[in-house]
């Protein structure tokens, strides 16, 4: 079949559909040009790479040659990779709730040649089934009304326009306090499956800085029961379906209650995420399964998902030869095969295969005579019933899983979405260089700077700035705000982890830019779209800290960090703005923002601000910060070398000598100057001993 338009993109969602007998366009200015010059109504059809409803949809209608007449005939028709462009999803994601009640992958939406929306749902099947319309009797009758009714739908797409606006209105309130902080916590305690871990019933989604808000305010009030639950899901998500095995990586979600069945799609910003939750855990636990989950999630990320010029990919597809999770899934004699049939029965009852298979056809509920890789309670327990040690089983598996991993190696892999993201991998920097410091891997540290440098390379905009995708030599796409804000957090943390100068540096130059082609003069807060960017119907803003932290929640934590590293009161002043713009909407349903509520634990609490000056000896010093669990801290490193640099950044460190074979540590605790340590040893016990005798 010939290709269409999309043959010209980079997009591997938009190539996917490019022998599609649908005559696609992308999201361009001639899709929109034809729309308005033969005055035909626009199906706009969003989703991605490695969705698998989306994948359903595209074999039963998109494939179709009927089903293609149709739309064919009734609309302009474009195709929109949501990764690629985050803030056309949107948009229209909220007139799909505005309109439906509900919003997922793929989103179908019909529009004027104006790109104002009248109808939106998710996946449609291609003739009507179970009471849902099906694509071509919506095609008959949009065609209908189009030619006999069209100022009906203008009036219905004018309506939406306009609750649009609304959409992206958040309610301002009073600075918000700490109140706010333990009505989420409240929440989250009354929301957790103490038998399963995690948080409400199926499906049930990662949602890291969950985990990460739990920590902290396990810190601040000491409440054993919030750190149970931060380590009780990281483990149930180790021990289940939802982690490979024999690959390591998280998948996407897990159907069902208990962390068991997949939905089997790897992003690399889960990977990131659910690793920055499993490295704070650690810090507080030195639990050795969640060092093993970072250590192994990490193998997992530069082994298959990292560019050989450093930059990150985005995702593995779920569907593998026609079907989801076939490359994950093992028959029983296949297992047995591969292992030899004394090592496959040994571990057979450990990983609960059985010969029926424990592994459900998704539409019928019946077993598959496939096998999905789980463990109903960590090796130690087994070990203990075995008559091993945990060190000898975790052994005897990973010659076991080393053998079924190069048979799994043979098979039809994948998709890979290979394109790099910027959001996504400055999400993966912050990953790699927190774990850097805290676990002492220069590997780790190595490859997020490599990643960093990639991206100053290749994603760095022509007149400055950042462009949001790369893909086979080609950078494009406008920067959006999260890409500014989750490349600011990576930067932060390189800083943090090498006390390079240059980082911070780009970190407050994207900040300034930030600011200035994002923050709502209005009504506060960070706009997806920059203010030259117009191809959209109203400018989409978010705060809901949902499968990734919004844009301005991850911005509100840069903010603070920044005032606090460069010494800065008017990033502190734009960070409380921010707070308080969206105070009201936060307050209705606080656990829906547990990053942004992250940044308000860093804000509220009593911040410990170090300065170190010295030389090489200092290294010891810092070394030993990392090691200590301190979500509210920040140090800076001054030496003989830096100093001049570091001073343009963090101006009121120009007072501080650096004494010349010596190390001093200047301490703040909450704004007020706690004076001079040379004695790492005090340094240390002083750092140690509770908040209010620093």
């Amino acid at each position: 079949m010939a290709a269409n338009r999309l043959a010209r993109e980079k997009s591997p969602y938009l190539l996917q559909h490019a022998h599609n007998p649908v005559d696609w366009h992308a999201w361009d200015e001639e899709a929109f040009a034809r729309a308005r010059a033969e005055n035909r109504p626009i199906f706009l059809s969003i989703g991605y790479a490695t969705c698998h409803w989306c994948h359903v949809m595209e074999r039963e209608s998109f494939e179709d040659e009927e089903a293609a007449r149709h739309l064919n005939r009734t609309f302009v028709c474009i195709k929109v990779d949501r990764e690629e462009r985050p803030d056309v999803d949107a948009v229209y994601m909220a007139a799909c709730h505005l309109l439906s009640g509900a919003g997922g992958w793929p989103l179908t939406v019909f529009l004027t040649p104006e790109r104002k929306p009248f109808f939106a749902a998710t996946y449609i099947p291609k003739r009507a089934r179970l009471g849902r319309p099906g694509l071509i009797e919506l095609c008959e009758r949009v065609a209908h009304l189009w030619r006999e009714d069209p100022e009906k739908i203008r009036r219905m797409a004018e309506d939406v326009h306009g609750a649009l606006g609304v959409a992206f209105a958040f309610d301002p309130g009073d600075s918000p306090g700490m109140r706010l902080v333990d009505r989420a916590l409240d929440d989250l305690r009354l929301s957790f499956d103490a038998r399963h871990g995690g948080f409400e019933a199926a499906p049930k989604f990662p949602s890291p800085h969950r985990l990460q808000l739990l920590l902290r305010g396990h810190d601040r009030t000491r409440d054993a029961g919030l750190l149970e639950a931060a380590v009780r899901t990281l483990h149930a998500m180790r021990l289940g379906g939802i982690w490979d095995h024999v690959g390591f990586g998280f998948h996407r979600y897990s159907t069902d209650a208990r962390w068991f069945l997949p939905h089997f799609e790897k992003m690399l910003y889960d990977q990131a995420g659910i690793a920055l939750a499993a490295i704070e855990a650690w810090q507080l636990t030195a639990d050795p399964l969640l060092r093993r989950t970072v250590e192994e999630t990490f193998g997992y990320v530069l082994r298959d998902m990292r560019g050989p010029e450093g930059g990150f990919f985005s995702a593995e597809d779920a569907d593998s030869e026609g079907r989801e999770g076939a490359y994950y899934l093992w028959p029983l004699a296949e297992f047995r095969e591969v292992l030899g049939e004394e090592e496959a029965r040994f571990w057979e009852p450990v990983f609960g295969l059985t010969a029926e298979g424990n592994f459900a056809e998704e539409a019928t509920g019946k077993p598959t005579g496939e096998n999905l890789l789980a463990l109903g309670q960590p090796l130690a327990r087994w070990a203990k019933e075995l008559g091993t040690t945990e060190e000898a089983l975790w052994a005897r598996w990973e010659e076991a899983r080393k053998r079924l991993f190069a048979a799994r190696a043979r098979r039809v892999r994948p998709l890979k979405d290979d394109k790099v993201l910027t959001d996504w991998n400055g999400w993966m920097i912050a990953a790699l260089a927190a774990g850097a410091r805290v676990l002492g891997r220069p590997d780790w540290l190595e490859a997020a700077r490599k990643a960093a440098s990639f991206l100053r390379a290749h994603l760095a905009a022509p007149g400055g700035g950042l462009l949001h995708r790369f893909r086979e030599g080609e950078a494009a796409v406008a920067g959006q705000a999260s890409d500014y804000a989750f490349l600011i957090h990576g930067l932060l943390h390189l800083y943090r982890s090498t006390y390079d100068v240059a980082w911070l540096e780009e970190a407050v130059s994207l900040q300034e830019r930030m600011l200035a082609e994002f923050w709502d003069r209005d009504a506060g807060g960070f706009f997806l779209t920059a203010a030259a960017a117009g191809d959209l119907p109203v400018r989409p803003k978010e705060i809901y800290d949902g499968a990734l932290p919004s844009a301005n929640s991850v911005a509100f934590t840069n903010l603070l960090w920044l005032a606090r590293l460069t010494g800065r009161s008017d990033w502190a002043s734009r960070a409380d703005e921010l707070a308080r713009a969206f105070a009201g909407t936060v307050g209705r349903q606080p656990a829906a923002f547990a990053f942004f509520l992250c940044g308000l634990d860093f804000a509220l609490r009593p911040g410990e601000d170090l300065v170190i000056t010295g030389g090489a000896e200092a290294a010891a010093v810092l070394e030993a910060l990392h090691r200590t669990w301190a979500p509210n801290r920040l140090a800076l490193f001054k030496s003989e070398e830096n100093a001049a640099r570091l001073a343009r950044v963090a101006g009121f460190t120009d007072g501080l000598a650096v004494a010349r074979g010596g190390t001093t540590a200047h301490l703040c605790v909450g704004g007020s100057c706690r004076g001079e340590e040379r004695d790492l040893e005090a340094l240390l016990r002083r750092l140690q001993a509770p908040a209010e005798r620093r």
